[in-house]
């Protein structure tokens, strides 16, 4: 019977601690920062992608333009 008692305790215990988790919001803008730090830091990438994609056309372009100079 005394396993019970202590038992109930328990789930009452977690369950208090789950629903203070859950009304708790201090971390909530930490972790709203981290979420746009990382849009930020992927439209930094893509944006740096596509430049060296146009600029690495843009040099074989180029390349291609003075070898049929040089062959023609």
């Amino acid at each position: 019977m005394g396993a019970r008692v202590e038992d109930r305790k328990k789930r009452r215990g977690l369950q208090g601690l789950a629903g203070n988790f859950r009304r708790d919001d201090s971390g909530a803008t930490a972790v709203e920062y981290t979420l746009l730090i990382g849009l930020i830091f992927l439209a930094i990438v893509a944006a740096i992608r596509g430049y060296t994609n146009t600029t690495s056309d843009m040099y074989d372009e180029i390349d291609q333009a003075l070898q049929d100079e040089i062959t023609g």
